[in-house]
C-alpha cells in the first residue's frame, strides 16, 4: 500500500501534509452531497484515513520520544567517554616514567608526552594506531639510541621483538650522552602491552661511580696483599695486558725497569725475559710463549730457570676464567743450593756407609769366629769340668755311706746340693754354647706328651706344696713331633720359672689343641713382666730381680728361646704386672705335618674320638662326684679343671684368664652362688660357653629356669651317657690366642 507522505519527511512535515489532504477531502465531500454514495464512500475512506494518520502520528511520537531519550543517554556517555579518556590522559601524564599503551593487535592506542621523550626523532612520530613493530624499528633507528660496539640497529631490533615475547621483560637501555633508561613491559587483561620508560640515568651513574670506589678498595686490598707475598706475582688480562704485579716481582725481575705510567704487553715483557733467563731442556722460552698466546684452554704449567747472575726462579703459570693468567715466580736458590749441599752429604755418608759396613762385616766374622771359638771353648771345658765334678759327686756320696755323724752327714748333703747346683749350671752352659754355635743334635720323634709331662707334674708339685702354692697340670694324650730331651728341658725351664716368681696364688699347666697343633701352657699369678722387658728376659744372664731368690744365672729362658727357635717351635709370653704371666709353646701334632684337615675331617675325628681335645671345667663340691666325673672325661681323651665351688671357679678365670670349652655347674654349690647364677656372671664376663647344669633337684621350679636360659640339665645320679650325650651335642671352638 502506497504511502500518502514521504516516509522521509519530519513527523511535522507529514503530520501538515495529512491535515490538508484532510481538508481537501472535507470540502470535495460537501461539494458533491449529489453524488451521496460515492461521497459517503469516500468520507469513510477519508475517516479511516485521519484514524490511521492519528495512530501513526502517535506512533512517531512515541519513536520520537524514544529517538530524543536514546539521544540524550548518547550524549551523557559520550560526555562520561570523554570525561574518563581527559581523566586518564591527564593521569598518565602525571606520572614521572614515559607510557605507552598498545592493544591487543599490538597497535599504539595510548600515551603520554614523556613517552619516548629522549628520543626526539622518534617522538615526532608516535601516532595512534602505531604497530608495536613499527615503534621498534623507530627506536632501533634513533640517533639517539646508543649501541653496542659492533651491533647494527637490525640486531637490536631483532633482541628487542624476542624480548617482547616473553612474559615479563625489564631491561636497561643506553642512549647517547651517557644517559640510560629502563623499559619494562607488562601484560593488561586484554593481552594488551603497557610499556613504562624510566630514567635511570643517575642511579646507573651512582652505581658506576660505587663500582668503581669498590674496585678501587678491592685494587688497594690487593695490591697490599700481593705485596705481602713472598712469591713475585704478575696479573696479564685477555688480550695479554700486564694489568698488575707487586713489589717482590719487580725486586725479582729487577733487570726489567718496570714504570706504573707504561702500558706493558706480555711479548714486550717476555722479548726481555728471554734475554735474561736460562732454560733447561726440560721447559723452553717457546713452551712459554705458545702457552700465553694459545686461545684454547691453558692448563697450568711450572718450570725453574736460572738467572745470569745465578739465581734460581721456580715459575708458575695459570689462567684465570675472563682467559687471562697469572705468574707466579719463586726465588728458590737457597733451597736448590741445600739440596745439592745435601747431595753431596749423602754421597759423603754413602761412601761412609759403605766404608763403614765393610769394617763391620769384617768386624762380624771376627766376632762370629770368637764366638764360635767360644761356644766350643765352653762346651769343651763344660764335658771336662762334668768329669771331675761327677767324681766329687761319688767321693762325697761315698763319705755319707762311710760316717755316722749327723753332724758331718749334713754337711755332706749341703756339699751334694751344691755340686748338683753347679752340675746344673754347667749342663744349662753346655745347653746353650751347643744351640749358639748350631751344633747341637735334635732327635725329632713322635712323642706321647704325657711322658713328659707327667714325670715334671709329680716333681713340680712337691715344690709348689712346699712354697704353699696350688698346682694343677691338666692331663693331656696328645702326640706331637718334636726333640724329647730338648722339649722335656723347655717346659721344666718354664715350670721352675713360674714356681720361682710366684709368691702366693696357683700355677696351672696344661695342653691346649689348637687346629693340627698343640699349645702347652703354663700359667702363674706371679709378679708379672712389664712390658718393656718381656723381650729382655730370653736373654742370657738376665733376671728381673723381682722374686726374692738369687737361685740361678738367668738362663732358663735363654735356652727356652733358643730350642724353640731351633725346633721351629712358635713361643708365646703374655703378661701382666701384678696380674700374672702365661707362657706357651706351640707343637705340631703327631699327622698333621703331612697332611691339612679340612674342617668336616677335623670335626669327624673329634667326633671318632670321643671328648678327645675339650677342656671342660667342673665345679662340684661333693669330691667323690668330681672325682667320677674327671675320670670319666680324660677316660675319653678330655681334660678336666676342677673348682670346688663358684668362688674358687671364677678366682681360676681371673687369675690364669683360662677359658675352657664347656661348663659342667652343680646347681646345689653349698654356698655362694648357685651353679645357674654362675653361669650367668661367666656369661656376663667371658661371652657364651656351653654349659649344663647337674643337679639332683627334680623340680618344676629348676627345670623352668634351665628352659629360660636354654640350659641343658643332667639329673643326678649321673649316668655316663647323659655326659655324652651332651657333649655331642655342643658346637665348641678351640681359643687360638691366650688372650
Amino acid at each position: 500500500m502506497n504511502s500518502l507522505t514521504n516516509p522521509n519527511d519530519s513527523i511535522e512535515r507529514q503530520n501538515e501534509k495529512l491535515r490538508k489532504i484532510s481538508q481537501a477531502l472535507m470540502r470535495k465531500v460537501e461539494q458533491n452531497t449529489e453524488q451521496s454514495g460515492l461521497a459517503y464512500h469516500q468520507f469513510e475512506r477519508a475517516a479511516l484515513l485521519e484514524t490511521e494518520v492519528q495512530q501513526r502520528t502517535r506512533d512517531l511520537e512515541r519513536t520520537l520520544d524514544l529517538l530524543h531519550d536514546s539521544n540524550a543517554q548518547l550524549e551523557s556517555a559520550r560526555i562520561e567517554a570523554e570525561t574518563a579518556r581527559s581523566n586518564l590522559t591527564e593521569a598518565i601524564e602525571t606520572i614521572d616514567e614515559g607510557f605507552g599503551l598498545f592493544d591487543e593487535d599490538d597497535r599504539l592506542v595510548l600515551y603520554n608526552s614523556r613517552f619516548c621523550k629522549y628520543l626526539k626523532d622518534v617522538e615526532t612520530q608516535l601516532c595512534e594506531g602505531l604497530t608495536f613493530e613499527e615503534y621498534v624499528k623507530l627506536v632501533s633507528q634513533s640517533s639517539f639510541l646508543a649501541l653496542a660496539e659492533n651491533q647494527t640497529s637490525d640486531e637490536w631490533a631483532r633482541r628487542r621483538m624476542g624480548k617482547h615475547r616473553e612474559e615479563h621483560v625489564v631491561f636497561n637501555v643506553s642512549l647517547v650522552g651517557d644517559l640510560w633508561l629502563q623499559a619494562s613491559e607488562h601484560r593488561t587483561s586484554r593481552n594488551g602491552t603497557v610499556i613504562l620508560q624510566t630514567d635511570v640515568t643517575e642511579i646507573i651513574r651512582r652505581e658506576r661511580l660505587e663500582r668503581d670506589r669498590m674496585r678501587q678498595k678491592d685494587a688497594v686490598k690487593l695490591q697490599a696483599t700481593l705485596d705481602h707475598l713472598n712469591q713475585g706475582v704478575c696479573i696479564f688480562d685477555s688480550e695479554l695486558n700486564l694489568a698488575g704485579t707487586n713489589n717482590r716481582m719487580r725486586q725479582l725481575l729487577e733487570f726489567i725497569p718496570l714504570s706504573a705510567e707504561h702500558t706493558y704487553t706480555f711479548g714486550s715483557l717476555f722479548d726481555q725475559l728471554r734475554s735474561e733467563l736460562i732454560f733447561d731442556d726440560t721447559f723452553s722460552a717457546e713452551k712459554l710463549s705458545d702457552w700465553a698466546n694459545s686461545n684454547g684452554l691453558r692448563k697450568p704449567i711450572s718450570f725453574e730457570t736460572a738467572t745470569r747472575v745465578g739465581r734460581v726462579y721456580s715459575f708458575f703459570a695459570q689462567e684465570m676464567p675472563d682467559k687471562g693468567f697469572v705468574i707466579s715466580v719463586t726465588d728458590v736458590t737457597s733451597e736448590r743450593s741445600a739440596s745439592r749441599a745435601l747431595a753431596e752429604v749423602n754421597e759423603r755418608l754413602e761412601y761412609l756407609v759403605e766404608e763403614r759396613t765393610s769394617e763391620l762385616e769384617d768386624a762380624l766374622e771376627e766376632a762370629e769366629r770368637a764366638n764360635s771359638s767360644k761356644s766350643r771353648f765352653v762346651a769343651a771345658a763344660s764335658h771336662d769340668l762334668l768329669q771331675p765334678l761327677s767324681a766329687a759327686k761319688l767321693f762325697v756320696s761315698s763319705i755319707s755311706d762311710k760316717t755316722q755323724d749327723d753332724e758331718l752327714k749334713g754337711i755332706v748333703s749341703k756339699t751334694e746340693t751344691a755340686l748338683n747346683g753347679v752340675e746344673n749350671l754347667i749342663e744349662a752352659l753346655l745347653d746353650i754354647s751347643k744351640l749358639d754355635a748350631s751344633a747341637a743334635v735334635f732327635d725329632i720323634q713322635t712323642i706321647n706328651l704325657a711322658d713328659v709331662i707327667d714325670p715334671l707334674r709329680d716333681e713340680f708339685r712337691q715344690i709348689a706344696m712346699a712354697k704353699g702354692l696350688e698346682f694343677r697340670f691338666v692331663h693331656s694324650g696328645h702326640s706331637v713331633v718334636s726333640d724329647p730331651g730338648y722339649l722335656r728341658r723347655v717346659i721344666q725351664n718354664l715350670l721352675s720359672n713360674a714356681v720361682r716368681y710366684t709368691q702366693h696364688g696357683r700355677v696351672l699347666a696344661g695342653v691346649r689343641r689348637v687346629g693340627t697343633h698343640a699349645r702347652v701352657e703354663v700359667w702363674d699369678t706371679g709378679c708379672g713382666i712389664a712390658d718393656d722387658n718381656q723381650n729382655e728376659i730370653f736373654r742370657e744372664f738376665n733376671q728381673l730381680g723381682t722374686s726374692g731368690s738369687n737361685e740361678g744365672l738367668g738362663l732358663g729362658l735363654a735356652i727356652v728361646e733358643r730350642a724353640c727357635k731351633r725346633l721351629n717351635h712358635s713361643l708365646e709370653v703374655w703378661s701382666e704386672e701384678g696380674v700374672g704371666s702365661c707362657f706357651s709353646v706351640l707343637l705340631p701334632i703327631a699327622g698333621s705335618i703331612e697332611s691339612s684337615r679340612s674342617e668336616a675331617q677335623e670335626r669327624e675325628v673329634r667326633e671318632n674320638d670321643g671328648l678327645f681335645g675339650i677342656l671342660a671345667m667342673l665345679v662340684e663340691n661333693n669330691p667323690s662326684v668330681a672325682s667320677a666325673v674327671g675320670h670319666l672325661i680324660e677316660s675319653q681323651g678330655g681334660e678336666v679343671i676342677h673348682a670346688n665351688n663358684a668362688k674358687e671357679a671364677l678366682e681360676i678365670f681371673a687369675e690364669v684368664d683360662l677359658v675352657p670349652d664347656v661348663l659342667l655347674l652343680d646347681y646345689q654349690l653349698g654356698s655362694g652362688l648357685n651353679g645357674i647364677e654362675l653361669y650367668e656372671m661367666v656369661q656376663r664376663l667371658h661371652g657364651p660357653i656351653p654349659a649344663a647344669i647337674v643337679s639332683a633337684d627334680r623340680s618344676n621350679k629348676l627345670k623352668e629356669k634351665c628352659r629360660a636360659l636354654d640350659l641343658p640339665l643332667i639329673s643326678k645320679p649321673l649316668a655316663p651317657e647323659s655326659i655324652f650325650r651332651f657333649f655331642e651335642s655342643v658346637a665348641y671352638r678351640q681359643t687360638v690366642s691366650p688372650r
